[in-house]
Parts: C-alpha cells; structure tokens; sequence
C-alpha cells in the first residue's frame, strides 16, 4: 500500500489517496487488481472515477467482480451466490444461513455428494475396462444400495428448500376474516404503526396492504386483506378476489374472528369447511368486549382459538410465539449450515435424483455397465451445475445479473 496524491491528466493533484497492489490470487477476484482509498466526498470519487474511465477503464457491470471470482477459480457457484445473499440478508437467520454458503459448508456437501456418485461410476467403469472381473450378485446388491443411500441423501438435503425458501423470501401470513373482525388492528398492531385505515363500518380495506416485520429472527411478510363476505359493491368484490388469491398463496392463513358477535360460533363453523384448505391459525378478536371471554371461549366446540384484544394489547405476545411455532415447524437445523435457500439448486438435485433412480433400475435389471454410467454420469453433471463447474453463459447471466455493481 501507499500513500500519495491522485493527479489527473493535466498535473492537476484531485486528492491525497492510499493505493494498493494485489497480485494474482491475492485479490477478491482472484486476477490482479489496484484499489484506491480516497476521501468520501461525491465530488472527490466522480473525479477520480471520470479520470479513470477516461484513461481506458470501464465501470464494472453487475456482479462482475463476483463473476470473476468464480471465473478465475477463487470460489465456486454457490460461494457467489452467497455474497448476494450476504448483502440482500434481513434478518438473523437470512444472515446466518448465507455466512455458511459463504464460508463452503453447503458447498462442501455438495462436493461430497458429488464424489460419492463418482466412486460409483469409477467401480462400475472399472468393470468394463477389465471384463474379466465381473461384477457378482452381491457386489451388485451393495452399488445399488449405495446408490440408494445417495438418493436419501440427496432428497434429504432437497427437502430443506421448505425452510431455505422462508429464510431468502420470508414467511407469508395472510390476515383475513369476515369484515369488521379486526383484520387491519391487527395488523396496525403487529407492524407498531398505524398503517391501515381502520373504521367501525364493514368493507373498509378494499386493497390489500403488505409490509415486513422482523419476527424472531425470521422476516414475515404481514399481508392485510379485505374483509371476506358475499355482498358489497364492486370494488368491494374485486378486493375479495384479490383476498382470496393471496389467501391461496400464503405460507399461514390467520383467521380472525370478532367474538362480540352473538353468533360468532355458528359463522365460525360455516368457514371451518374453507379453511380446513390452508395451514391456518385462528384469532379471536375483541375480548376487551367480553364480560368472561375464557367462559365464552369454553363453550365453543372443538375450536382452538388464539384470544386477543387489538385495542389493548392484550395477548398478542401470546399470538407471536404462536406465529413462530409455526415457522420453526418449517425450519431445517440451521446449525449444520446444509440449507438449500436457491430454487436454482433445488430442481439440480431434483435432476439428479432423476438420473439416480434410472441408474439403479437400470443396475436392477443388470442392463449394460456402459448405461447405467451414463445416467450416473447425468446425475453427477447436474450437481456440478450447482457448484458451477459446468455451467452456461445463460447461467451465469440470471445469477450476476441480480447483484449490485459494487460486486
């Protein structure tokens, strides 16, 4: 590193700098690299930047240094996924799962799954190259069950994208009810600001309102919908529609319920059919109108309800350990740092599990060495795409192309 001053084309001194030289394979992108350290005023770093677009550089496209990176053989696909997972982190869990892909955990099992398909293309090729070794029934039995152990693995690691899904694009809970059950105090109450319009008249909420909220360390996305009933105007209607879409797309449907009304058991049973369709948590609103709400509460059958009040507060602690028992239910152990967060990665081993079960039908049905390798071949290919190394130009453009051009 060293300290001097930054002078443009004319001999014109623009600020005092710090520099600094990395060699190939000491760098971020793993090529030669210069770094300069100026001071952070706006019209110090256009200055420099402009000099040094005008003496032949060109600014960096999105994501470029990453792609480098990997290009250059310093990290692995996943690795560079992860830095824009890193940087897009909201919450502790987001956070803590993208550090593991970061620091190799993930891509590590990967590679070891990888290497347990080639041990067994290695002793299936191995039979054919020397045909006078042939592979006897119980040596046969044994690659098959290998075979198997990989595809459970596999799945098993596959199944964490339920969870991995939550941790990169939150968990989403619809609030919805019958109008006028409290959907948008609620809501209000769970955001601590007052950012639905809430009034005692039905058919309030015509659109819905979302926002995200930190939960325990998971980002849930807080969806407000209209009231849902038969009647109303159009607009009223069109917001039912939209209710009913977004009710169908959430990971928890949360069903309010306004126990002030007389008839509230009878309503509730009516939807129980509709709800019964959606992994659903129910909330009895208003208990600050009730003399005895846990006597109330009581005489309801067979109906689990969360009691709350949005005009005191009271139970809403309740409601959001609720809430989180319902996400951790999805929740892979996060302290392995084996979570599949990437759609992308979840189809490859999908893929792979495909070309697996081939395989082993193929082995059962003692077809040609040279096929079964072949699938085994495929299987493996489609995990090296996760790690990148085989990859497409097409590939590499969807990933980079969503990172920001600081990376």
């Amino acid at each position: 590193m060293r300290l001097g001053h930054f002078i443009d084309r004319h001999g014109y001194v623009i600020d005092e700098v710090t520099a600094v030289y990395m060699p190939e394979g000491k760098s971020y992108t793993g090529l030669q690299q210069v770094e300069i350290y100026c001071h952070g005023g706006r019209q110090i770093v256009t200055k420099i930047l402009n000099e040094l677009l005008a003496s032949g550089a060109r600014a960096a496209e999105p994501g470029e240094f990453t792609k480098l990176a990997f290009l250059s053989g310093r990290i692995d696909l996943t690795r560079a996924e992860a830095v824009a997972e890193i940087i897009g982190a909201n919450t502790t869990t987001s956070y803590q799962a993208a550090r593991e892909h970061l620091l190799g955990t993930y891509s590590e099992h990967i590679n070891m799954l990888r290497q347990k398909i080639i041990d067994i293309i290695s002793e299936i090729e191995a039979s054919i190259d020397f045909p006078e070794e042939d592979v006897d029934t119980l040596e046969e039995k044994r690659l098959i069950e290998s075979v198997d152990e990989i595809i459970g693995s596999i799945n098993q690691l596959a199944e964490t994208y339920t969870g991995g899904r939550i941790i990169r694009e939150g968990y989403t809970v619809a609030i919805a009810g019958r109008p006028n059950a409290g959907k948008s105090s609620l809501f209000n109450l769970l955001l601590r600001q007052e950012r639905a319009l809430v009034t005692p008249t039905p058919g309030t909420t015509r659109d819905y309102l979302s926002e995200w909220i930190d939960l325990g360390g998971f980002a849930v996305n807080l969806i407000d919908t209209a009231g849902l009933r038969g009647r109303g105007g159009p607009i009223e209607k069109a917001g039912q529609k939209s209710a009913m879409k977004i009710v169908s797309n959430a990971d928890l449907l949360l069903w309010m319920v306004d126990l002030s009304e007389q008839d509230w058991e009878v309503t509730l049973q009516a939807d129980i059919p509709f709800l019964k369709k959606y992994v659903n948590l129910l909330v009895g609103n208003k208990i600050d109108l009730l003399k005895d709400y846990r006597k109330v509460l009581g005489q309801a059958k067979d109906t689990d309800l969360t009691p709350i009040s949005c005009l005191t507060g009271k139970g809403i602690n309740t409601l959001k350990k609720k809430l989180l028992e319902c996400i951790n239910e999805r929740m892979p152990d996060l302290t392995s740092g084996v979570v599949v967060t990437s759609a992308r990665h979840q189809q490859k081993l999908k893929q792979s599990v495909k070309y697996l079960r081939a395989a082993k039908k193929k082995m059962s049905q003692s077809d040609s060495p040279e096929i079964t390798a072949f699938e085994l071949r495929q299987a493996a290919g489609a995990i090296d795409e996760i790690t990148g190394k085989v990859y497409t130009e097409d590939i590499l453009e969807r990933i980079f192309s969503k990172f920001c051009i600081g990376k």
